[in-house]
């Protein structure tokens, strides 16, 4: 498994410049199954006709453009395998006065089974009403601000204000809040433990105090029934509220005499020093060894300059579901069969690769391509082909690569080589 602190999990632009160029591969084509077109019957539309590959029928230009990879895949896909690619940007959005919520699960997304993802907005003084879940949400702000609230098993309190690049982790079953701040409000992304889950059935107060009887909730609080005649007879959800106030006030209110919770339910990633730093990028890691309540999701932020490549690698413990932030960038996903599929990316854009399986994720635009990944588990870990092939000895490296002994050389300096980011 990858040390990030002595490996690289970025590889540099440079290293396209082996890749085969147009006129080699036109000319590999000619030759049959070779090197970038390697089966037989060859794939791809450089092994096809103009006329026999052109697309006359019906077609929604604007919707096959967002997904060139599938009308034109490299020849090196090849056979079929779950699409690993979603979008917030076509999912349904559930709108009410004070923000709106979209969802990726398993209703829309099959494969995506370890993790479903929420897109949320809150306006100023927007509430995400009192509730819980039956899994961990773990979320990340995207823009602006928002105030969180909850208790631990001990009633310990934790109300908090989140920018962009904060994170917060709620275990499976402890309640909480959320409010948009300031002049705009905040966005986030959620992402919960099971890839069936959502935002649209969660366990919230309203529900629960409408359907309990009157008597039972005026022995629970002390109170008389009639007390309770205003409640609100459906959920509220997201409902526009009063704007918080200043943050102090709040915790002072809600601050138990036990004290505050063992481990910060947030964890500030927005000010951290990144994990690894090269020329082609840069990662954040984030998992129980620095943030110790998020037991369930492990989290890799990760910047790749334009031109850039996350390396070839795989992850041996665990999913890997991936969000989309920034910049634009393609990912060819590799299996057992031969099979392999290459996707785009866009900002919005979900994307899901299964434990054990090859892939990597290459900026194919102009400006920076940021993107997460989540994992259900407690660690990050990966495993990487160049790291591999460079603690292999080098007989059998060369039996199966057929290179020669500068390239060899090359792939062997790996092992202990950090910069290999251009």
């Amino acid at each position: 498994m990858t040390d990030l602190k002595r490996r690289s999990v970025l590889a540099g632009a440079a290293a396209g410049a082996v890749a085969l160029g147009a006129t080699a591969a036109a000319k590999a084509a000619q030759l049959g199954p070779t090197f970038g077109n390697p089966d037989n019957p060859p794939q791809g539309a450089i092994n096809s006709s103009a006329i026999a590959n052109a697309e006359p029928g019906p077609q929604f230009a604007q919707l096959r453009d967002v997904m060139p990879a599938f009308a034109n895949p490299p020849p090196t896909d090849v056979g079929g395998m779950a699409i690993p690619w979603a979008s917030f940007n076509l999912a349904h959005k559930r709108i009410q006065n004070g923000g709106w919520a979209r969802e990726v699960t398993t209703k829309a997304f099959p494969i995506s089974k370890d993790i479903a993802g929420v897109n949320m907005r809150l306006g100023p003084g927007g509430v995400r009403e009192l509730h819980w879940h039956q899994q961990a949400e773990w979320a990340i702000m995207v823009s602006g601000e928002v105030r969180i609230t909850t208790i631990d098993a001990l009633g310990r309190a934790e109300v908090s204000d989140v920018r962009a690049g904060d994170l917060w982790y709620f275990p499976p079953g402890l309640p909480h809040s959320l409010q948009g701040l300031g002049e705009n409000g905040g966005e986030f992304v959620l992402a919960f433990d099971n890839g069936s889950s959502g935002e649209f059935n969660t366990l919230m107060v309203s529900d629960w105090l409408a359907h309990t009887p009157p008597e039972i909730l005026a022995q629970n609080f002390g109170v008389p029934a009639e007390k309770f005649k205003d409640i609100p007879l459906e959920q509220l959800w997201i409902y526009q509220g009063a704007r918080p106030g200043p943050l102090k006030p709040d915790q002072v209110y809600a601050a138990s005499s036990n004290g505050r919770p063992d481990h910060p339910f947030i964890f500030r990633m927005s000010s951290m020093a990144p994990t690894l730093r090269q020329p082609g990028g840069e990662v954040r890691i984030v998992d129980s060894s620095n943030f110790p309540v998020s037991k369930t999701v492990a989290a890799a932020m990760v910047t790749l300059r334009p031109g850039g490549l996350r390396e070839m690698h795989w992850h041996p413990d665990a999913d890997e579901w991936q969000y989309f932030i920034k910049g634009s960038g393609t990912m060819t996903v590799f299996n057992t069969g031969p099979a392999a599929q290459t996707v785009n990316f866009n900002p919005g854009d979900v994307g899901y690769v299964e434990k054990n399986l090859g892939h990597y994720i290459k900026n194919t635009g102009t400006t920076d391509l940021v993107f997460l990944e989540l994992f259900k588990s407690d660690h990050f870990s990966e495993v990487t082909l160049s790291q591999w092939l460079a603690n292999t000895p080098r007989q059998l490296v060369r039996e199966h690569l057929r290179v020669d002994d500068a390239t060899l050389d090359v792939i062997h300096k790996l092992k202990d080589r950090r910069d290999v980011i251009a």
